[in-house]
């Protein structure tokens, strides 16, 4: 069974899978949404995690109806700087969903997160499943990045980072840090913790000037264009089923 056809037979599901696998939003961020109360199942609001419902209940997420979704999408996105891996934003800011190709219809979630000045390459999927195991630590995908610095980087830095730095209690560790000139560095992480590269950096009084992935697990951005997609191969989701 390919990752196309890993979907659980009708009958009934908990809501957060509903909602994920109706392209809503990933899993854990389902939950949140539910937690805000803004499902309600055949016209009640709904807060409590883990509620089963059937598939042609009338769901609906701040009053719109979901379905689910049978066409699965599996899209890499070289997210260009300053675009929001969001679905929405109250302050305005582009955001990377809105590059989405428009014949596209069903409704897609970047899996994990490029924060607003980063760049390069982030998936975009409708597949909960794919998206909960993509993004779960221990599934260790190595997700490298390119780094340049505005000031050169000592060496200390790499150092730190291979053996681990903690940082306000939270641990920084990185696979692989090579050096690929005075300001710039490449860099492999596993878990990938919120911002990462970026706290690192500012514990050494250092700002990126440059922040780019350029692959998640076998999967490279290549030449793919900024703010350009294409689907995953059926070769590279083949690679993926290890993971999953």
């Amino acid at each position: 069974m390919n990752l196309k056809e890993a979907n659980e037979k009708a009958g009934p599901l908990r809501l957060q899978v509903f909602l994920a696998r109706s392209g809503v939003a990933s899993r854990r961020r389902s939950e949140a949404v539910i937690l805000q109360g803004r499902v309600t199942v055949n016209g009640e609001i709904v807060t409590l995690l883990g509620t089963k419902v059937e598939p042609d209940s009338d769901i609906r997420v701040d009053g719109i109806p979901v379905r689910t979704e049978k066409k699965r999408h599996y899209l890499a996105m070289n997210k260009p700087p300053r675009y929001l891996c969001s679905s929405r934003d109250p302050q305005g800011r582009s955001l990377a969903l809105e590059l989405i190709p428009p014949d596209i219809t069903e409704r897609l979630y970047n899996v994990g997160r490029l924060d607003y000045l980063s760049s390069g390459l982030i998936f975009f999927t409708n597949d909960g499943n794919f998206a909960a195991r993509i993004s779960h630590p221990g599934s260790e995908i190595e997700k490298e990045y390119l780094i340049e610095s505005k000031v050169p980087v000592p060496d200390r830095v790499i150092d730190d980072f291979l053996a681990g730095i903690n940082i306000e209690g939270e641990t920084y560790r990185a696979r692989a840090v090579e050096r690929l000139g005075r300001r710039s560095l490449r860099i492999v992480l596993i878990e990938g913790k919120n911002r990462e590269i970026r706290r690192v950096f500012s514990y050494f009084h250092l700002s990126p000037r440059l922040l780019k992935r350029i692959r998640i697990g076998p999967v490279e951005l290549g030449t793919l264009e900024e703010g350009k997609t294409r689907r995953l191969t059926e070769g590279e989701l083949f690679q993926f089923r290890k993971y999953l």
